[in-house]
């Protein structure tokens, strides 16, 4: 069929008049009547549509415009806006001027789907690069190093401490350990990255903190009571720890406040004494 015969033949199926077909379609009905004629009212001439008229009419009739293209006779022909000349054309040009104007239309719908796939991978693309992580390094240093005091006034050698990679930027910390055990769950996990600044030490009322005492180290919540420091485990299987406060004169202590837990991608803050913490944000 003659794009004006499909066109006259589906409003007739569909009782669409001229008019309602022009809002789904967008075309003028001056225009549709022409097209169903097929006769320009001044040149008496067929109507050659333009590919942005197949398209209107696509939409008018709910399929694609394949699906429209492939429903017309081989001769029927539909402008098609050239491009500029060039100097020599390519490969892909001289197939397409050897097709008759159905098939040009085909390929162009081909290309023009074609290159709006590669925009939207490139758009994809792009939006990665905007969101790539940024990686920050973090030095941790183990528990044998946390035991003997975190290197205030002790030492440790490169076998005590690793560089880690975090998608977050660290809170300003003293240093770095790492949770080993369970005495803390459920809050804190095996593994999670404490970051530690040195307050000096005060009286405690349930901070989070991590202990160097003598030759051992503690991640607890902390009470100093009547002399003593009283060492509280979250997990109920543990009892709570004693220890003298301030310590016996040849007894090294170190009390590190835990400012921030990472675990996972995903940056806590502590907010309060009582070692409550906050999710920031998560990668």
């Amino acid at each position: 069929m003659k794009l004006g015969e499909l066109l006259k033949s589906y409003r007739t199926e569909h009782k669409l008049s001229m008019d309602a077909f022009c809002e789904l379609s967008d075309l003028t009905k001056g225009y549709i009547s022409m097209l169903e004629k097929n006769e320009h009212p001044k040149s008496k001439k067929p109507i050659v549509p333009s590919y942005e008229t197949i398209e209107k009419i696509a939409k008018g009739m709910q399929i694609s415009v394949e699906g429209l293209i492939d429903m017309l006779d081989d001769d029927q022909e539909i402008q098609i806006n050239a491009t500029p000349p060039v100097l020599s054309k390519s490969t892909i040009q001289t197939i397409y001027d050897e097709l008759k104007p159905p098939r040009q239309a085909k390929v162009l719908t081909y290309a023009e789907r074609q290159l709006k796939e590669q925009n939207e991978e490139k758009t994809k693309v792009n939006e990665v690069s905007e969101n790539l992580i940024s990686l920050y390094q973090v030095e941790i240093v183990s528990e044998t190093a946390a035991a003997c005091g975190f290197n205030y006034g002790f030492g440790y050698d490169d076998t005590d401490r690793e560089t880690i990679e975090v998608h977050e930027r660290p809170p300003r910390h003293d240093i770095a350990t790492k949770v080993s055990g369970d005495s803390m769950q459920p809050d804190y996990q095996d593994g999670d990255i404490l970051y530690l600044v040195d307050k000096g030490l005060t009286t405690y009322n349930g901070d989070l903190a991590v202990i160097a005492y003598g030759d051992r180290s503690y991640f607890k919540k902390i009470y100093t009571e009547n002399g003593r420091l009283r060492l509280v485990s979250l997990n109920d299987k543990y009892e709570d720890i004693i220890l003298d406060f301030p310590p016996a004169e040849d007894t090294h202590i170190k009390i590190f406040a835990v400012v921030g837990v990472y675990r996972g991608g995903v940056t806590y803050w502590v907010v309060n004494q009582n070692g409550t913490i906050e999710n920031l944000s998560i990668i």
